[in-house]
């Protein structure tokens, strides 16, 4: 995949971020022409052994890094795609709260398709299909900004949600403060020592953020708030792990909104259990075997067939690798193929329905 989207400029590199961070030393990388993270010096790819043996300074230092590349995916969110970033809930200024991220007319423009992403459970935050992936692969296989782009270049409107930002930690709120300013930009000077970083992992005391204490609680506020509050909207989703078990939660809470709204869900190695989610309700039945199609990991190529055990109410199909954190990016062409026929096809049914109306409406009134 062309990676014309990264720009690799000063204004924009990763390497700004460690270099405020105090973990110039520890952390010697940046992404190169290709968005891949590696050692400023060798040009080699990221070695976790950095301190010889010690699994946890390693360890704390794999976290530090992460959490740098999570401002650095925000930061490409809002300035290379060119998404709002939105506070939940907007009144909630004075507490701990979580944010999403969305294009600028995703509530308004009626004419468009909406796209929304939810990804997988786990230390990644918005932006991210998968943290590992991004350090040992790229950001073009582990972040989702090249289905972003691609979505925004087909004219749909995106909403990136933000499912496993859930706590604040209650020892280090103070540190937090200080590693960023209000407007989530790093600070100019020197922020907060490496001890400061590796403290973070120390404390278990979390206080949860309102309205997005879980993946489940944050899909379903999003849904009530700005979702569902959209007209004339035809809404795809792409979700991947336990975002797939996110999202038939949220078809079993809101399930009329949910069926009228959603013209077709893709799949990614999903952790839904239809059988003890949607139970023998017949209609989200039939409409998950309408409107969903998954890919999972599999020796097969992209878009053979894949049978498995367990898993047999809609199409599934194989991602082209058997890696789970690459299945979004290795399946991402395919996906959009898949909405494109889907949207073709609502279009086709919807012309059908009004002609036949039409036609009714004629007999009623020569009759």
């Amino acid at each position: 995949m062309e990676i014309e989207w990264l720009p690799v400029t000063q204004k924009l590199s990763f390497r700004k971020f460690i270099e405020q961070s105090d973990l110039l030393e520890e952390l010697k990388y940046d992404f190169n022409e290709k968005a891949e993270l590696r050692h400023t010096e060798t040009h080699g790819p990221f070695a976790f052994n950095y301190y010889k043996n010690v699994l946890e300074r390693n360890s704390k230092r794999y976290w530090a890094l992460g959490h740098l590349l999570e401002q650095y995916i925000y930061e490409l969110l809002e300035k290379v795609c060119k998404l709002q970033k939105v506070y939940i809930p907007p009144e909630a200024d004075k507490e701990p709260r979580s944010f999403f991220f969305m294009s600028e007319r995703a509530l308004s423009n009626h004419h468009s398709a909406l796209l929304v992403l939810l990804q997988d459970h786990g230390v990644f935050r918005a932006g991210q299909w998968s943290q590992q992936a991004i350090i040992h692969h790229g950001l073009q296989h582990g972040s989702q900004i090249p289905c972003i782009q691609m979505a925004l270049q087909a004219h749909y409107d995106v909403i990136v949600l933000n499912p496993n930002d859930n706590f604040v930690d209650q020892h280090t709120g103070e540190e937090w403060k200080g590693l960023l300013t209000q407007n989530g930009e790093f600070a100019s000077k020197k922020m907060v020592q490496t001890k400061s970083f590796f403290s973070l992992q120390e404390s278990l005391q979390c206080i949860p953020k309102r309205c997005s204490n879980t993946p489940e609680e944050h899909m379903a506020y999003i849904w009530d708030y700005f979702i569902s509050k959209t007209e004339g909207k035809d809404v795809a989703f792409i979700v991947h792990g336990y975002g797939g078990l996110v999202f038939m939660d949220l078809l079993v809470r809101k399930k009329w909104d949910v069926m009228s709204k959603v013209y077709a869900v893709a799949l990614i190695d999903s952790e839904h259990h239809v059988g003890h989610q949607l139970g023998r309700d017949v209609q989200l039945l039939e409409w998950i075997k309408q409107h969903c199609r998954e890919w999972v990991t599999s020796p097969k190529p992209l878009d053979k067939p894949a049978t498995t055990v367990l898993k047999k109410e809609f199409p599934i199909v194989s991602a082209g690798t058997e890696k789970h954190n690459l299945a979004p990016s290795s399946s991402l062409q395919s996906i959009f193929k898949y909405f494109r026929k889907a949207l073709k096809a609502k279009a086709a049914n919807f012309s059908r329905v009004s002609i036949v109306t039409r036609s009714s409406t004629k007999r009623k009134q020569s009759a």
